[in-house]
């Protein structure tokens, strides 16, 4: 099976060793992967700061790069949600309907993709590691993943998944919010922390790296015995 990446512009400034890993996952299970280094920004940040025609512009382009696959494959469930749920708006009544309404058909979140459209769970990774599971907020309520990166960490040997208290609940970073509402968006941030550690786990595992960023910027600060881990490097483990 042919995919193309999508790799998100933090991903690609500051978690490389993530895409490569999804790549490496990807490849074991016999999807031949490409990837188009003229890609860029979907176009989330400048939608969400209110700053429509210059998201318009970058999702013209995203548009175009993507516009041959039938499956596109991202490890991030935020800029993936954004596409499914927010293109149509941002390009309502516009001649790239037709476009919008195949990207969101074809673009997947990384486990999502394993799940819904390989119908795999076990790829035979290894990590003995007690960890607890994050929803992200775009994960969830925009994407509709919630049991399947449960069942595919459950396969994963020596590992313990623990649920901690408020699972569901935001862990504070929202893009632009984390920046407009520091003081809430930390006091958020210390809860999930709270709770994650409450659970006896020593990491929090997520399809988000924004999330997982955005926490372990405060654990560091805080220097908690605690990590944070991609579901993608979680399964690349131990092979």
């Amino acid at each position: 099976m042919k995919v193309s990446l999508f790799i998100p512009c933090f991903v690609d400034q500051i978690y490389p060793q993530t895409a490569l890993n999804m790549v490496k996952v990807l490849e074991k299970l016999g999807c031949e992967v490409s990837y188009n280094p003229n890609q860029t920004c979907c176009g989330q940040p400048a939608f969400n700061a209110g700053y429509w025609e210059e998201a318009r512009a970058v999702g013209h382009k995203f548009l175009k790069d993507f516009s041959t696959f039938d499956y596109i494959v991202s490890p991030s469930a935020s800029c993936t949600g954004f596409v499914r749920n927010y293109y149509s708006r941002l390009f309502d009544n516009s001649a790239v309907h037709n476009e919008v309404k195949i990207i969101k058909k074809n673009l997947l979140e990384f486990s999502e993709f394993l799940t819904e459209v390989l119908h795999t769970t076990g790829v035979g990774a290894e990590l003995n590691l007690v960890a607890t599971y994050h929803d992200s907020c775009a994960a969830l309520r925009e994407c509709g993943i919630q049991e399947g990166p449960r069942k595919l960490l459950r396969e994963v040997k020596g590992l313990e998944i623990r649920e901690m208290e408020d699972v569901e609940t935001c862990c504070g970073f929202g893009g632009t919010f984390a920046v407009k509402f520091p003081a809430i968006s930390e006091a958020m941030a210390e809860q999930k922390i709270r709770h994650a550690t409450d659970s006896g786990a020593s990491c929090i595992i997520s399809t988000d790296l924004s999330c997982l960023m955005h926490l372990d910027g405060l654990i560091q600060a805080r220097g908690l015995n605690l990590g944070t881990m991609h579901i993608a490097d979680v399964l690349a483990s131990g092979w």
